[in-house]
């Protein structure tokens, strides 16, 4: 079977970061050499500031994406931060290389709404969905943006769960997984217990200090929400006596 996969795996030049980086104190960051990427979905999991988001960026700069976001033809940027993650990357590419795709970053995605708007004046075409991104409510939008998309491509995603609500995320769910079985790449950093649901995706936990495989039920999104939903009165009331 052939390989579908655009980034199959990455390796990190340590020598091209200088001694003094804050991402040698990351753990799960200083102590990566090399990672596989194994199927068309991977997410990245874990706890809040343990480098998801800081190697999702790496490929995305890496692959030629915008640091801030858009599709591979975006170019805009309202910061500057050199010496990243994505100067070190090293990606072990595929035969095939992604005609489309896009860097998705909650944080950034009312600049990449706006960049979006002046490339569809300039072009003529219409915008997403025939209404403005910013004519649409934050979810709206978000999904509005996910669903422009599709066929085979690269799409890496950094919390899309942000603005969505639960229905919408199964919304996105379907949509991923009918791209990816029509040969889209994803790479996702996510907490949404939905999305890191998704049937065969390649779960890596950034927790402990190294990154390795999680089961989805060993993910604390999914325990800590199961936990509630079983438990809810008496986790609260002991919670709240604390």
């Amino acid at each position: 079977m052939i390989d579908s996969k655009f980034i199959r795996g990455l390796s990190v030049d340590w020598s091209a970061i200088p001694e003094d980086s804050y991402l040698r104190g990351i753990p799960a960051i200083a102590g990566l050499d090399a990672l596989a990427f194994d199927r068309n979905v991977t997410f990245l999991v874990g706890e809040n500031a343990t480098g998801k988001s800081t190697l999702l960026e790496a490929v995305a700069v890496a692959y030629g994406f915008n640091p801030e976001g858009g599709t591979l033809n975006f170019r805009f940027s309202t910061w500057d931060e050199p010496g990243t993650l994505g100067d070190a990357l090293r990606l072990v590419k595929s035969y095939r290389r992604a005609r489309t795709g896009y860097f998705f970053r909650a944080e950034s995605f009312f600049n990449l709404a706006s960049k979006a708007a002046e490339y569809d004046a300039e072009r003529g075409r219409p915008s997403y969905g025939n209404v403005s991104l910013h004519e649409q409510s934050h979810g709206e939008s978000f999904l509005s943006f996910f669903q422009t998309f599709d066929g085979p491509g690269l799409y890496l995603m950094d919390e899309p769960e942000a603005a969505l609500s639960p229905q919408r995320q199964l919304t996105l769910l379907l949509h991923m997984a009918r791209m990816a079985a029509g040969d889209a790449q994803f790479i996702v950093a996510s907490h949404s217990p939905i999305l890191l649901g998704l049937p065969d995706a390649q779960l890596l936990s950034f927790d402990g200090g190294a990154i390795h495989e999680i089961a989805w039920e060993e993910t604390d999104s999914y325990r800590v929400t199961k936990l509630f939903l079983d438990q809810r009165e008496g986790l609260l009331k002991k919670l709240l006596e604390d």
